[in-house]
């Protein structure tokens, strides 16, 4: 998770840092003074706390623009009145949470903030972006049968689709994106695990027949993988 801090009084910013990193250490946090600060950074951050009283353009203004600049990211205005409230869900806040901030309070609404950032974050890696020539398109990773390497390209191979998607990219980088339920069963492949119907020492077969490379060197892993796979998706090794 990674968070950003604007505003001016080092008391509160010292007071939230503490707070995050007491509770959350894995958090990347930045401190901002002002919004124009925070805005020239171009950066995005799952979750901004902003002080409403800012010197130069305020905090409800720093929150419009940086919606503008990207839409992401939880918003969680600090404020010493509820003077703003209404303005602040105007910019669909996350949270106002009103000064002195009581520790307490605040590790309720961080850990409210936290759960919602990973609930989209999950939404958000089932699609995944690839560049073809000269346009970009996204994929639901949950399509894709298995990719085939072709050198500097490769092949991405989707459910119930006799047309190929051909893209420059590595094996590699696509593992990574990809992520759990997939495995680089080859140097050749890269397999959407649920879509295996049968293996045996060289080689695995998917929903509707196709069938792949695995490596020998990579078969004790591939099989101790897809049975952990197998069994957390519901399924039973009999």
């Amino acid at each position: 998770m990674e968070a950003a801090i604007v505003g001016e009084e080092q008391f509160t910013q010292k007071q939230i840092y503490s707070y995050i990193r007491n509770h959350r250490p894995d958090c990347r946090m930045e401190i901002f003074a002002t919004g124009e600060e925070l805005l020239a950074a171009g950066q995005k951050f799952d979750l901004i706390f902003i002080d409403i009283q800012l010197e130069g353009i305020n905090g409800i203004e720093t929150a419009r623009l940086y919606r503008e600049q990207q839409q992401e990211g939880l918003i969680i205005f600090l404020a010493d009145t509820r003077e703003y409230v209404l303005e602040a869900f105007d910019v669909s806040a996350f949270h106002y949470l009103l000064k002195p901030i009581e520790e307490c309070k605040f590790m309720q609404v961080l850990g409210r903030a936290a759960k919602e950032i990973e609930r989209h974050r999950g939404q958000r890696e089932e699609i995944i972006l690839v560049r073809e020539k000269n346009r970009s398109f996204t994929i639901d990773k949950n399509s894709i049968l298995y990719i085939e390497n072709r050198g500097k390209k490769v092949e991405i191979h989707t459910v119930g689709s006799e047309e190929l998607i051909e893209i420059y990219a590595t094996m590699e980088e696509l593992t990574r994106k990809l992520g759990e339920g997939f495995y680089r069963c080859h140097r050749g492949y890269l397999v959407n695990m649920a879509y295996i119907t049968e293996y045996d020492s060289d080689s695995i077969t998917l929903n509707g027949g196709e069938t792949i490379c695995l490596s020998k060197k990579k078969h004790s892993e591939f099989v101790r993988l897809y049975m952990y796979y197998h069994q957390r998706e519901g399924g039973s090794v009999v």
